[in-house]
């Protein structure tokens, strides 16, 4: 049988993985389509031989045991895979890496494929895509546009549909112009909240991982996948507790659009219809001045704050290594010349920035802009290359220097004016990701889903995704929070005479237990009582602690029903337990 996964998404991976379908032919169906690609959208041929040899370890085991179990997904080509150059966008500047970034190993780790690397904008400056010796992917909606950047390869894999995610990084919306700029979903997470380890800086403080795809659910989960804290990684951040949205969430909206801005008409006209959605969503709607924020974002180019760009790759620019885009050495080579005390200053200014921006999250749980006040055509570049980039980073930049996250949704409109490569752009405080991803996914699927953040649920066994009892979190519209273990202070039992098998979840002494894999999701409170009412002993829901210290309702067991049952706490999970039977 012909397999041509073409615009599938995770979930359309894991229901052929489901019903059978075999791992290798799939992907190798997958890498035959990017062999296809258009030109400029990969750096190199796609990754056939690891891909394949993926292919091959993955059809030994249970397509349910992994998260991402044999899902495809590209990387930017700044960010490491073992074994393959990391060009960051210059021929001169490529290495050879011995390990996986981070992030990326968490993905493989849970059962992902890498089968390519993608284009940008040279050491990730620029939010237009041409910066590249690569050539210059073709935008998927009209190729007069610019694809965007510095992500473009990775936002137009996925807009072509030849992988349903992809990686790309975010400094100053290079995660959230190309995915507007293709029709795509886009996540910049919190600073911190993923690794950075293995990914080539651009602004090493304001760098993350950027998730493309085509649904805001894959990228949240994808988003949960790479989470967590780094030590060896100094610009970690370990997630705080944070107020949940309000009951009737606030959503802000710009009061009116600065003069400096030079909103185009068509994305006026876009951003008003577009808004529209709130309308079915039961949301309140309230204008805020958005001035604060658009001038913060003028100082990561505007002031010696871009000398940090320098910092990153500034050496090797000035050694004129092969294949230096001249607009991105010329803004490097600019960068070198501030001053320490320029920079010290660049830095109070900013602090100054981020006390009064601060006020605009007073009354208001999440904030839509346009992702851009305009679509930019590959003759608008050519003729004013930074004023062009400039203009498409005014609705981004600040979300970065003020420690922000984002999620852009593509929101099609029945607009008269035939404008395409526009997308919402929802903000919240850093730590947020889950509250803009709940709005994310109610904006795709057209009702509110803000009651699944009321009650947490630490999940262990059968009710895991895939395996038989899951359907009774889907039937009360659960949402997928992360993928994560327990703290180290619980041991797993297989217990007996159970239909289905069920695991057994026991609390113990620090010294004498493990870290477990679960997941923990949400639902709202009346569904979570009547989930209650319906475990059977001798399980019940007690509390449980997780890796990162936060404590969650969760699946426990009884201890006297432990007599005949199997400790099978070093296999890590109940999913490894499953693959070895």
């Amino acid at each position: 049988m012909i397999v041509e996964p073409y615009r599938w998404t995770i979930g359309q991976f894991a229901a052929a993985y489901g019903s059978g379908m075999s791992v290798i032919a799939i992907i190798e169906s997958v890498l035959s389509s990017l062999a296809d690609a258009p030109p400029g959208v990969l750096i190199g041929p796609p990754l056939a031989s690891q891909a394949s040899a993926d292919a091959q370890r993955l059809a030994a085991v249970d397509p349910a045991s992994l998260a991402l179990y044999g899902v495809p997904f590209v990387v930017k080509d700044n960010i490491d895979v073992a074994g393959v150059a990391t060009t960051a966008g210059c021929p001169g500047f490529a290495y050879v890496p011995e390990d996986d970034a981070i992030v990326v190993a968490a993905l493989r780790a849970a059962g992902a494929i890498v089968v390519g690397k993608t284009n940008l904008d040279q050491f990730a400056t620029g939010l237009v895509g041409p910066r590249s010796p690569y050539g210059v992917p073709v935008n998927t909606l009209d190729p007069e546009l610019v694809p965007g950047g510095s992500s473009s390869g990775s936002a137009v894999a996925v807009g072509l549909g030849l992988v349903p995610f992809a990686f790309g990084t975010d400094t100053a919306g290079s995660g959230r112009v190309p995915a507007a700029l293709n029709g795509i979903v886009g996540l910049k997470p919190t600073l911190g909240r993923a690794s950075t380890r293995g990914l080539v800086p651009a602004v090493r403080r304001l760098d993350c991982p950027s998730i493309f795809a085509r649904t805001p659910g894959d990228a949240a989960l994808v988003g949960e996948l790479i989470s967590g804290f780094d030590p060896l990684d100094a610009f970690s951040r370990r997630s705080p507790d944070v107020p949940a949205m309000r009951t009737v969430p606030v959503i802000g909206i710009p009061s009116g659009w600065p003069p400096s801005l030079e909103m185009s008409p068509e994305m006026d006209t876009w951003f008003a219809e577009a808004i529209g959605v709130f309308d079915a969503l039961a949301v309140e709607v309230r204008r805020v001045d958005i001035g604060p924020l658009l001038d913060t974002g003028g100082l990561l180019y505007g002031s010696a704050l871009v000398a940090e760009r320098a910092a990153a790759v500034g050496d090797a620019v000035a050694k004129g290594i092969d294949g230096l885009d001249p607009v991105v050495s010329s803004i490097i080579a600019r960068a070198s010349e501030a001053t320490a005390v320029d920079a010290y200053r660049a830095e109070y200014e900013l602090m100054r920035h981020r006390r009064a921006a601060g006020a605009v999250w007073d009354d208001i749980d999440i904030l839509v802009l346009p992702t851009t006040p305009l679509v930019a055509t590959l003759a608008d570049v050519a003729r004013d290359p930074l004023g062009t980039n400039e203009m498409l980073g005014r609705l981004t930049t600040f979300a970065n220097l003020l420690d922000l996250t984002c999620m852009v949704v593509p929101v099609p409109v029945p607009t008269t004016n035939g404008l395409v490569g526009a997308g919402l752009q929802l903000i919240a405080p850093a730590w947020h990701d889950a509250d803009v991803a709940v709005m994310a996914a109610s904006i795709h699927g057209g009702a509110l889903e803000r009651s699944g953040q009321a009650c947490t649920l630490v999940v262990v066994g059968a009710h895991l995704r895939g395996l038989p009892l899951h359907h009774q979190l889907v039937d009360r519209h659960a949402t997928l929070v992360r993928v994560t273990s327990t703290s180290p202070s619980y041991r797993l039992y297989a217990l007996p005479d159970t239909q289905p098998p069920k695991p057994g979840l026991v609390r113990t002494a620090a010294d004498s237990g493990a870290a477990v894999a679960v997941e923990l999701w949400s639902m709202g409170a009346a569904e979570f009582g009547t989930f209650v009412q319906a475990i059977p002993a001798p399980l019940c829901i007690g509390s449980v602690e997780l890796s990162d210290g936060s404590v969650h309702k969760g699946f426990r067991c009884e201890s006297e029903a432990l007599a005949g049952a199997t400790d099978i706490t070093a296999l890590g999970g109940w999913r490894n337990y499953l693959a070895g039977k």
